[in-house]
């Protein structure tokens, strides 16, 4: 089967270019082609963050799964949780085409989606069509391009929203929306955080909500978020989003395209930032690791720099859907061997 797995993930690869075969996918995990990977006991990834217990510290990254129409299909592959979007209040097509290239000798993406998207509507009639059914899931909202007020878009998502995810998280460090980063100042980020806690607190359900950042942030800029984050009371931090930054030594032909870099490249430079986020708040503010995930070391790595989860997307693209069972079982050996009884025990290790 993980031979039948590796031979899928190849042809996509190699048939189509990268988002027509996001699109293929996509469509045949929706008409049922999917895998159910038989995830192994590992009680030691058991972990309980933002009051929500998850069965292994494994996420999907937003960006699969925007429109939220594969969610369970994800959970079937083992993921611990899987998080939805970046959904804005409109539909909005997104940047030009091309906008996504595989840098294969690098282990790398780059994109220019630009938030594509179908719009806050179809995201909420999909989340609530699951309801009841077991597993993490998560909602990634922004602000569309064209919006004249970008703090009321994302406002809108979580009141639309609330209810029907378990946590929340607000993207404002993707690259490819002009003037969006712009959030991560310290005034328009508290305005933010301060406007999404009063919805919150007036709503029925508490879910978390957490903030993602960029990883091209200077050591001030990212102690200001935090800062920021601690006074504020959110919930916990995702670091990180794409960077604009890293392609010094990339060896594939589009390593110079205009977007926001994933996958191995980005793993040093936001490991290295979760580590001083950790140390920033003196570990009392959650963090999930997101950037170069591509096995149980690498997760691990960030779980002893900081993170209480980790993300992916990018490395499933070039492993296939077998690489969740993988770094599962490779993280919980390596928990194993250095004595920890469970993941929150190595959480910041080598902070």
């Amino acid at each position: 089967m993980a031979a039948l797995h590796s031979i899928g993930a190849w042809l996509l690869r190699h048939l189509f270019d990268a988002e027509t075969a996001h699109a293929v996918t996509i469509r045949a995990l929706k008409s049922g082609f999917a895998p159910r990977i038989a995830m192994p006991e590992l009680p030691v990834l058991r972990c309980r963050v933002f009051g929500i217990d998850f069965p292994n510290p494994i996420g999907l990254a937003a960006g699969f799964d925007k429109n939220a129409e594969v969610v369970d299909a994800m959970l079937r592959l083992g993921f611990g949780f899987t998080e939805t979007g970046t959904v804005t209040p409109k539909p909005q097509a997104g940047n030009p085409k091309p906008r996504i290239f595989r840098l294969t000798e690098d282990a790398a993406i780059i994109n220019r989606l630009g938030f594509n998207n179908r719009g806050l509507d179809a995201c909420k009639a999909r989340l609530l069509a699951r309801q009841g059914r077991p597993g993490v899931v998560g909602a990634n909202i922004g602000a569309n391009r064209d919006s004249a007020d970008r703090i009321a878009d994302y406002l809108q998502c979580f009141e639309a929203l609330i209810g029907l995810a378990d946590y929340f998280t607000i993207n404002v460090s993707s690259p490819n929306t002009p003037g969006l980063r712009g959030l991560q100042q310290p005034e328009a980020l508290q305005s933010l955080l301060q406007q999404l806690l009063a919805v919150r607190a007036r709503a029925a359900a508490q879910p978390p909500l957490l903030l993602k950042i960029a990883p091209d942030l200077a050591e001030p800029a990212l102690r200001d978020v935090v800062e920021v984050a601690l006074r504020a009371g959110i919930d916990g931090l995702i670091i990180s989003n794409t960077t604009l930054a890293g392609r010094e030594g990339l060896l594939s032909r589009h390593r110079a395209e205009a977007g926001g870099l994933s996958g191995r490249p980005l793993y040093a430079s936001s490991t290295a930032m979760l580590r001083e986020a950790w140390r920033m708040s003196n570990g009392a503010l959650p963090l999930i690791g997101v950037g170069g995930v591509a096995s149980g070391a690498d997760a691990y790595g960030k779980i002893r720099a900081g993170a209480s989860l980790v993300q992916l997307y990018t490395s499933m693209t070039f492993a296939g859907p077998d690489l969740v069972r993988a770094i599962a079982v490779e993280l919980a050996q390596l928990l194993a061997r250095d004595g920890f009884a469970s993941v929150g025990e190595a959480v910041g290790a080598d902070a």
